[in-house]
């Protein structure tokens, strides 16, 4: 083993491999025996492939060359594409507009009209009805001199001759709507809603309306009156989904934890014919989160399988695990899996299907056979049968940091949470002594969480002798309601005052250098940052990605969804402008005396250039060492292989200069100024 300082240490987790074949899988849907996701690849300059599983077949790219299934709805999208059999409906990101590709054809049709701008309507979240004739989804039209978008739901005539149809509107009048789902017998619609200045996580509306085809208009969709089955500006609800028999299952955070709930059949038919609202059902309470935060469409923590059970994903301290409620009834019982990042469970034959990874296994979608009889000791193990390939990297375990799930005090006599990834490579150790510098995280949303799965940019870090801490700060989802509402009033404060306390934590352990703290973060995640370096003398470099400099900015350039998201996390604008003006870092960039990278994409709508631009002038101003980097064709969050290797080199560099070691790699050098 070499003897190196920290940060030095040479590494074979570089750049290169990070964006080499790297996929992104997203979405999983069943269709017969066939299984099918969806992969975002940066070497494809972030498209979104379609790739389709046939058992003892190989596994295909279903979209020609010139689409990409990704939907722009809320900026943030998800839930682009949906199976019936052999048929896909997909949005094509180049244009929005919906598709068909046909089972046995090569190249998609379009279903929706083109609109008179480009982008101007947006199609997500949508399901077939059970005929295979109608696909039932949000819409989000931005007409043209309109002060807002109208986000409705609608119905998209699958099969047609000559132009597009357009398509029928069922439901309008709220701010948002998201997972429309047609009932088993095609009567009943259900659907959750909200308005402003809610977030969807903060309160939704569970409605149902009955749904008809009206035979005298050529088999148009009607609906009936909405009714609300559960829900209000207290009550977070998430994933409605039907059961064969017509009961209505969905996640809701009513007793703090979001967890899951049924209203009957006989309840639902009640409630539509003559609005009487049932009390619905917990099932199997737990003390954990099943659900995640609405940020984009159709994700799936929960699935019903052939036999009745209901498969569950739930998140405790950190780490995500599995479960199965009995079909009868009853308390859950725990699955033992090799995961501790779960998305998009779906039923399929006796099992199911979902993504996951683990500290050491990048995401892979798996087909898994669940026993019906649990152990002796009241877990089930799960029989785990990757089907997309994943990686190689060439490298073994050894080369990868397991996070430590960690409790620390924090202000205001509370606890916050993270996970913590220790300086990890085979090869070197430090000089006796030495402690290592220490990357804070702060991720995105704010209303997100750190998961442990593997990522290469965090072991990017750690095998080149640095601490990496993923700070699940106050506001974060995966600990109840509660937690997730400490941010409430408090944005720039609390994020902070816990990603402050992770260090000192961390600190007082032996497992980080005081003077060699660095913290960076995108998005939600580097307006944390931003007020961390601009407010606090703790730090000693930071990066910002796309993140927050102005907080009156945001508030009148941001898009519809998060519009009004402020109110809760700053206080109503512009009557509180003195609150914004106070808590902005561009505003007080007299007292930013720390070194800052700043990356942006220049094509974001969520957090505009201008942001980034305000803060490199006043950095420029205040003579603070800074670097810009703008990326042409970058959205919020970066896709394209070229831009991720630069951005990640970059940083690299810059922590070299600023806090005096030699990268063990050669990269292109950035120009630093007031260097």
């Amino acid at each position: 083993m070499t003897t190196a300082p920290f940060g030095s240490w040479s590494s074979p987790i570089t750049a290169d491999l990070i964006v080499s074949k790297s996929v992104s899988i997203g979405d999983v849907y069943v269709g017969g025996t066939d299984v099918w996701w969806s992969e975002a690849r940066p070497e494809e300059g972030g498209r979104i492939q379609l790739v389709r599983h046939r058992p003892g077949r190989d596994t295909v790219d279903m979209l020609p060359e010139g689409f990409g299934a990704r939907t722009r709805v809320h900026e943030y999208g998800g839930g682009a594409w949906w199976l019936h059999g052999d048929d896909v409906v997909f949005v094509n990101w180049t244009d929005q507009r919906l598709y068909r590709l046909a089972g046995g054809t090569d190249y998609p049709v379009a279903l929706t009209p083109e609109p008179a701008t480009r982008h101007a309507d947006r199609y997500a979240d949508g399901r077939f009805t059970a005929d295979g004739r109608w696909v039932v989804c949000v819409r989000e039209r931005h007409a043209e001199g309109a002060e807002q978008a109208i986000n409705e739901i609608v119905a998209v005539r699958v099969h047609h001759d000559g132009a597009p149809d357009e398509p029928v509107v069922l439901v309008s009048g709220s701010d948002f709507v998201a997972s429309p789902r047609v009932n088993p017998d095609g009567n009943v619609l259900a659907w959750f809603r909200w308005d402003h200045p809610d977030m969807p996580w903060d309160g939704t509306e569970l409605c149902v309306a009955s749904m008809y085809d009206d035979q005298a208009d050529a088999g148009a969709i009607v609906v009936g009156d909405t009714h609300v089955v559960a829900g209000g500006r207290d009550e977070s609800i998430s994933q409605p989904e039907w059961l064969p028999d017509g009961s209505l299952l969905f996640i809701s955070d009513r007793t703090d934890w979001w967890n899951l709930y049924r209203v009957d059949a006989a309840d639902v038919r009640s409630v539509v014919t003559s609005g009487s609202v049932p009390e619905p059902t917990p099932i199997a309470p737990i003390d954990a989160e099943i659900g995640i935060p609405h940020w984009v469409f159709d994700t799936s923590r929960y699935a019903v399988l052939a036999d009745g059970r209901i498969l569950v994903a739930w998140f405790r301290h950190g780490v995500d695990h599995l479960g199965v409620i009995p079909a009868e009834g009853g308390a859950m019982v725990p699955v033992e899996s090799p995961f501790t990042a779960l998305s998009s469970l779906r039923a399929f034959g006796l099992g199911a299907v979902l993504i996951g990874a683990s500290p050491t296994t990048e995401a892979v979608v798996s087909v898994i056979d669940i026993p019906t009889s649990p152990d002796i000791d009241g877990s089930t193990a799960v029989f785990v049968n990757p089907i997309s390939e994943p990686r190689d990297l060439g490298l073994g375990v050894e080369w990868f940091s397991v996070p430590e799930s960690i409790t620390f005090a924090t202000s205001g006599d509370r606890f916050a949470h993270g996970l913590f990834y220790p300086p990890t490579n085979p090869g070197f150790g430090a000089p006796e002594g030495e402690r290592a510098p220490l990357i804070v995280l702060s991720h995105g949303g704010p209303t997100s969480a750190a998961r442990p799965q593997l990522n290469l940019g965090v072991q990017y870090w750690t095998s080149r002798g640095f601490g990496v801490v993923d700070v699940n700060y106050g506001g974060s989802t995966g600990y109840g309601r509660s937690y997730r509402r400490r941010l409430i009033g408090e944005w720039g404060i609390v994020d902070v005052d816990d990603s402050i306390a992770a260090t000192r934590f961390l600190i007082d352990r032996g497992d980080a250098d005081r003077d060699r703290l660095i913290i960076r973060g995108g998005s939600a995640g580097g307006y944390t940052t931003l007020c961390a370096l601009t407010f606090r003398e703790v730090f000693a470099a930071g990066c910002s990605l796309y993140g927050v400099a102005d907080l009156e900015a945001l508030a009148r350039d941001t898009h519809k969804f998060e519009a009004r998201y402020l109110d809760s996390l700053v206080g109503p604008w512009p009557a509180r402008s003195d609150i914004y003006t106070a808590r902005s870092p561009i505003h007080h960039v007299e007292d930013l005396e720390c070194p800052l990278i700043v990356l942006q994409g220049m094509d974001d709508e969520i957090v505009p250039p201008n942001q980034a631009e305000m803060m490199v002038e006043a950095l420029e101003a205040n003579g603070v060492p800074w670097a810009y980097l703008a990326f042409e064709g970058e959205g919020h969050g970066f896709r394209q292989a070229a831009t991720i290797k630069r951005a990640l080199e970059a940083e690299a560099y810059f922590y070299s200069r600023i806090l005096g070691f030699e990268l063990a790699d050669e990269v292109e050098p950035i120009a630093i100024a007031n260097l």
